[in-house]
């Protein structure tokens, strides 16, 4: 798990570059969405990332609305701050188990896909919980399982068959691996919020070509530590194996394929009401 959080080198840019676009971004749009009723106020990101969320923000919300990116790697967070320049933006490396922030600081929380990576998710929920002010929104997003995101899992099963003894399963362990949202539920109210409530939201992935996509996720994620680790060789032959694999499914060319998310909501007290509904 602890080599399931390391992005460094070159993986921020190629993520930000084949996979922001592919999966992250229609995902941002959602979000920014859901908040589109606030005016004004402070809006606090975890695991900010590449910055794809916190530039959909920048995009959509009013200009009364300043925001707060925060990232445990610095390696991300200097890449996204290189991606976007605002005023409206303030970025901080921050640990969401542990955030310097004083109590009821914030009129929402955000995190897209961060959650998965946090080590003790109930930790990071009450601190969340701590920020917000009351009848504030922590909103975040988790994948659904893998057999529902069509990239993902024929990349990780072409990827698998090269290693037959060891595959590298980050994708399908860490992404892909809290689908079951009742559990993250549960530490959501045990955490001190009063209303949970979850939505699946399915979506089309557009990729220009199935290298992207292969590059994306071989490159891009941890699953590529995972590659090198068994021999650094090898990388390009697994990028390859897996283009030819969505090429066999997808034909070649501009390609779709289906991604699916639940978007959790999750209110601290009801002293005001917190927009979540969705055309």
């Amino acid at each position: 798990m602890d080599r399931d959080r390391v992005f460094l080198g070159s993986i921020p840019a190629i993520y930000d570059r084949h996979l922001g676009p592919l999966i992250s971004v229609p995902y941002a749009d959602d979000l920014a969405f859901r908040l589109a009723e606030i005016e004004h106020g402070r809006l606090l990101e975890t695991a900010a990332g590449t910055g794809i969320v916190t530039r959909a923000f920048v995009s959509s919300l009013p200009a009364n609305v300043s925001i707060v990116a925060t990232d445990l790697s610095q390696p991300m967070l200097d890449h996204a701050s290189s991606q976007l320049r605002s005023t409206r933006v303030t970025w901080r490396q921050a640990d969401a188990q542990n955030l310097p922030f004083p109590d009821v600081e914030f009129d929402a929380v955000v995190c897209q896909f961060g959650v998965m990576f946090f080590p003790d998710k109930r930790r990071a929920f009450s601190e969340a919980y701590r920020v917000l002010k009351p009848g504030g929104c922590f909103l975040f997003s988790v994948w659904d399982r893998i057999e529902e995101n069509e990239f993902a899992d024929i990349v990780v099963k072409s990827v698998a068959s090269l290693f037959p003894d060891n595959p590298p399963m980050f994708v399908a362990r860490t992404p892909h691996g809290h689908y079951d949202t009742a559990p993250l539920a549960g530490q959501l109210r045990a955490a001190g919020f009063s209303t949970v409530t979850t939505e699946i939201v399915t979506r089309e992935a557009q990729a220009c070509s199935a290298m992207s996509v292969a590059i994306g996720y071989c490159q891009g994620t941890p699953m590529r530590n995972e590659i090198e680790a068994h021999d650094p060789d090898r990388l390009a032959e697994a990028t390859d194996v897996a283009a030819a694999a969505i090429i066999r499914h997808f034909g070649s060319g501009p390609i779709n394929g289906k991604i699916r998310a639940h978007v959790i909501t999750a209110v601290r007290n009801s002293c005001r009401p917190c927009e979540i509904s969705m055309s």
